[in-house]
Formats: structure tokens, C-alpha cells, sequence
């Protein structure tokens, strides 16, 4: 087996041996994460928020596969209701990898939300430079925040699937 922290083929065999409830999880999970992130950036529309510069076409995909990967990245936390392997053999992951999926769902809510509502760009670049050189931007971090989302995600479920050495007596 290969040394590499991850593998599509081990996470493809994580995802196969989830039950119920890690997908229910990650759909409660997705949903949440769509609503956090949606709502306040105004991308899903509601009478809460508003924004001064429309929604962009790549929002909707943008937020969408945030919401999935970190529906994914949540359900990893969650331990399978039948002891298939004992906990020794189902490693979490690291820390590190969870950091990466904050991070990137902290980005996502920047790359989403409007570029003249953000308060921290309008300190530092002004209405002007928010639209000039903050906005350009956005679509780069958005592709930032889903990659270190499908990389953490990646990660812990290869984790999830990994194969031990038991100590022979």
C-alpha cells in the first residue's frame, strides 16, 4: 500500500462502507453549511440580508460544492454505529486536515459574499478598490476554499479506509 496520506480508491471505499447516519450527517451537514454560508452573503435570498452587487453566476456553483465537501469533512468526525474495526484502526485524521476545512469554508463565505459589503475590504481598499481588485479576486478564492475542502475531505476519508498492522502475539 502506498505511504501517501491520501488516495481517491481508499476514500471511494470510505464513502461505500458509510452508513445511514454519516450520510445523514453529511446532508445535514451540506444543508447547514449551505444555509451559514448562503444566507448572510445573500446568495440565497432572504428578507434578512441584502447585497449592493448582484449575485455572480459562480456563486451558486461555488457555494454548492462547499456545502457538499463540508457536509463530507463533518460526517468524517462522525464514528460508524457498528464496530466493524475497533476505533484503534479507523484513524481520524489529523488536526491539520480538520484546520484545512475551516479555512476553506472560511473562505468560501469571502469568495460568496458581496465584495462592497465586506467590512474589512472597505477599510483597506475603499467601495472602489473592493470592486476593482477585490471582486477579480473572488473567483480565485473560491476555487482556493474548494480545493482545501475536496483536500481535507480527501484525506480523512482515505484515513477512514486505511488498513492496520496487527501485533502478532
Amino acid at each position: 500500500m502506498s505511504s501517501s496520506r491520501r488516495s481517491l480508491s481508499r476514500a471511494g471505499e470510505a464513502l461505500r462502507a458509510w452508513q445511514a447516519r454519516q450520510w445523514l450527517v453529511a446532508g445535514l451537514g451540506a444543508l447547514a453549511t449551505a444555509v451559514a454560508v448562503g444566507v448572510p452573503t445573500d446568495v440565497v435570498p432572504t428578507p434578512l440580508f441584502g447585497r449592493s452587487v448582484p449575485v455572480q453566476w459562480w456563486n451558486y456553483p461555488a457555494l454548492a460544492l462547499t456545502a457538499v465537501l463540508a457536509g463530507l469533512v463533518l460526517s468524517t468526525y462522525v464514528r460508524p454505529p457498528s464496530p466493524a474495526l475497533p476505533p484503534a484502526t479507523q484513524p481520524p485524521g489529523t488536526v491539520r486536515d480538520g484546520r484545512m476545512g475551516a479555512v476553506g469554508g472560511v473562505l468560501s463565505f469571502f469568495a460568496v459574499g458581496c465584495p462592497v459589503c465586506n467590512k474589512l475590504v472597505l477599510v483597506l481598499l475603499g467601495s472602489s478598490g473592493a470592486l476593482s481588485y477585490w471582486a477579480p479576486l473572488q473567483p480565485l478564492i473560491a476555487v482556493a476554499s474548494v480545493a482545501l475542502l475536496a483536500e481535507a475531505a480527501l484525506r480523512r476519508l482515505s484515513a477512514q479506509s486505511r488498513c492496520t498492522v496487527t501485533a502478532s502475539a
